[in-house]
């Protein structure tokens, strides 16, 4: 699975984010979106964004039951 966490330095949510993922046996990875002009526009007020095998799962929060249910789904 590979996983993708759209952040921002300073960001909580972000962190919060990240918490959650590993929690779950996750290493995303990390991409700053304030370091890529294109990535700034995309998700500038979307933040904390994790994408999983290329499509966009969750915006803002991570929904611990959906993801759970996600993960479950790939057994």
């Amino acid at each position: 699975m590979n996983v993708t966490l759209y952040t921002r330095k300073g960001c909580h949510l972000c962190d919060d984010a990240y918490q959650v993922l590993a929690q779950h046996g996750i290493e995303p990875s990390v991409i700053d979106v304030d370091t890529n002009a294109l990535l700034r526009e995309k998700f500038d007020t979307c933040v904390p964004v994790v994408e999983i095998d290329g499509k966009v799962r969750f915006r803002g929060r991570i929904d611990p039951v959906l993801l759970k249910r996600l993960l479950s789904n790939r057994s």
